[in-house]
């Protein structure tokens, strides 16, 4: 990919914006043609008024003047009905396309791999999503389309001009040159400018999504004055650059309209000068026309130079969102396999892993779970637990080594496939803000509430549910604010049962719920456990001791493997856990 350089005539760059209008062909030919109408209307009224001036009311007849004024009416009324039209559909076939390109982003996004993820701001994304694909509208709406329509309209009103007297226009264009000049001067700087707003608008976005994501974090450490500080400086920097843009306007509007009342003077001078020396030869009407000419020649020109820059702004957007839906770190879905059932027999063969390369997570991993059997991953932080049940989901690839379920590679497996028949329950839930019910059946309408309210019988979670405002439709806000972390957790048991998975992954899940509840719920993971290949990561030992195998990883290494009872006669890692929770009360996470 190329650096972003703004460059407003990207021609592949454009292309591929416009691949998104193909769907709206008729939309984008309208708005053609009506630009191509307004500009040969634009010369029409000011021939209309010099005509009427030197043929009507110099010479005093109303009933001339009455008809033209008649026309020019029904002319006004024609340009603004088409004005009217040109901006609806414009407006129409940016947002159109914008819609369509957001719904790409944001499916490309969702389909990325968690690695992209744990390198690229949220916030970035944010703006990416929703202001930057704001700017490439702007290309249909304000850009591109209008910026053609500008020039042509310049164009027609220049060849008016020189068929109406080419002298006259002579003299009135002279000071054109300064005003290149000066619009070129203007372009360079507000495009500078603008690069520097869209940068810190990501800035701003990625700061406070993360700190609003955070607030508690800032809360319990009394940082509120710090980040208030420092919020601050990065709004001043977006005050600044927004400043620096509008006193670049400031200066360059003045000047066009210094140069325009130059060509008015020299207008004036000009063709006062001839008509006092040959009458005949500039009549007033002439005067008057060139007079509307003049402003409706430097209005567009004035314009032209933003326009040029909003286009440009839309390119550097547009790069800038092709830039994601380049971004090639997605899991990669090559398989097909979508077998009637999936018996769940799991198995790691010399697995190496490593999220930054030469710095490996899991070293040599091999092990084997059977269809049915419960195994429990044991260790302390960093061993390699969580990773384990990420590449078992492919949101990571595997260094080397081989992963299968029921003898088949992981990879061999529809993508869609293999994580429906794996549910998952982690320690830090996540609740989005909707209802119960639909934060539980993820939007899935094969999920009906009868079989919701069994799952949170089984689980010990309906009569709490039931007595919020609402039951399963009370809505939980973002992640989940309004309930206890050991409400929440018991709804993502709900969520994880009511999918009936063939493979169930806990990951600490019990770790937020307190003794009382997770006594509650221990009966209802046996229930959920029964019959399905279970992986089970915890820190607390009493949850895991019926587990078929329990294995204890040290830095991605199998150390100790065996049942509760046969670990507890090594004098390992897993005993020394075992008494320090046991006999001592205490509680160590892994």
């Amino acid at each position: 990919m190329s650096k972003i350089t703004g460059d407003a005539f990207n021609v592949s760059l454009l292309k591929r914006v416009f691949q998104y209008v193909k769907p709206y062909r008729r939309i984008f030919i309208w708005s053609v043609i009506l630009t191509i109408l307004l500009a040969l209307l634009a010369p029409v009224r000011p021939f209309l008024i010099k005509y009427t001036l030197d043929n009507y009311i110099l010479k005093g007849e109303y009933n001339g003047l009455l008809m033209m004024t008649i026309v020019m009416l029904v002319l006004l009324v024609l340009q603004s009905v088409v004005q009217y039209s040109h901006t609806l559909l414009t407006n129409t076939l940016g947002q159109s396309a914008i819609r369509d390109l957001r719904i790409n982003v944001f499916n490309h996004i969702s389909r990325l791999k968690l690695k992209y993820f744990d390198k690229t701001p949220i916030g970035q994304l944010i703006t990416r999503t929703v202001s930057d694909l704001e700017t490439i509208s702007d290309i249909f709406s304000e850009g591109l389309i209008v910026i053609i329509g500008d020039i042509l309209q310049v164009v027609v009103i220049i060849g008016v001009m020189f068929y109406a007297d080419w002298e006259l226009t002579v003299v009135v264009l002279l000071p054109m040159p300064i005003l290149m000049i000066a619009t070129s001067v203007f372009q360079k700087a507000i495009k500078s400018a603008f690069q520097e707003i869209r940068s810190e608008v990501s800035n701003l976005n990625t700061y406070l999504q993360e700190h609003i994501t955070g607030i508690s974090i800032i809360q319990y450490f009394a940082r509120e004055k710090q980040e208030y500080r420092k919020f601050v400086q990065i709004n001043e920097r977006y005050r600044d650059a927004n400043i620096r843009s509008n006193w670049y306007y400031s200066i360059f509007f003045p000047v066009v309209e210094v140069i325009s009342a130059m060509s008015l003077g020299l207008l004036v001078w000009y063709g006062s000068k001839s008509i006092l020396a040959k009458p005949l030869d500039v009549t007033p009407g002439t005067i008057a026309e060139f007079i509307l000419y003049i402003g409706m020649l430097f209005r567009p020109i004035r314009e032209l130079a933003d326009k040029f820059n909003t286009l440009q702004m839309g390119m550097v957007g547009a790069e800038r969102v092709f830039k994601v839906l380049d971004t090639q770190e997605m899991t990669v879905n090559e398989g097909t396999l979508q077998p009637a059932v999936m018996a769940g027999n799991i198995r790691f063969d010399k697995v190496w892993f490593s999220y930054v390369e030469g710095q490996h997570v899991l070293r040599d991993l091999s092990f084997e779970v059977k269809a049915g059997q419960t195994v429990a991953l044991v260790g302390a932080t960093g061993a390699g637990k969580s990773s384990t049940i990420n590449i078992l989901n492919r949101f990571y690839e595997i260094t080397s080594g081989e992963v299968t379920i029921d003898g088949h590679p992981i990879k061999d497996y529809e993508l869609s496939y293999l994580r429906g028949h794996i549910a998952t329950v982690l320690q830090d839930v996540f609740l989005f803000s909707d209802t119960i019910y639909n934060n539980i059946t993820l939007n899935n309408p094969d999920i009906g509430l009868d079989r919701v309210v069994d799952a949170a019988r089984k689980v010990g979670a309906h009569d709490f549910i039931m007595q919020l405002p609402g039951g399963y439709q009370y809505n939980v806000m973002e992640r989940g604010a309004t309930l206890s972390a050991g409400q929440a957790q018991l709804i993502s048991f709900i969520r994880a049962l009511v999918h009936n998975p063939s493979i169930l992954v806990l990951d600490e899940a019990t770790s937020s719920v307190d003794t009382e509840t997770e006594m509650l719920i221990q009966h209802a993971i046996d229930n959920l456990m029964q019959d399905r290949t279970s992986i089970v990561i915890a820190h607390r030992l009493s949850t895991i001791q019926k587990a078929d195998q329990i294995i204890v990883l040290e830095k991605g290494e199998i150390m100790e493997r065996g049942t509760h009872q046969e670990l507890l006669k090594i004098d390992g890692y897993y005993k020394r856990l075992y008494d320090l929770q046991f006999h001592s009360g205490g509680i160590v996470k892994s």
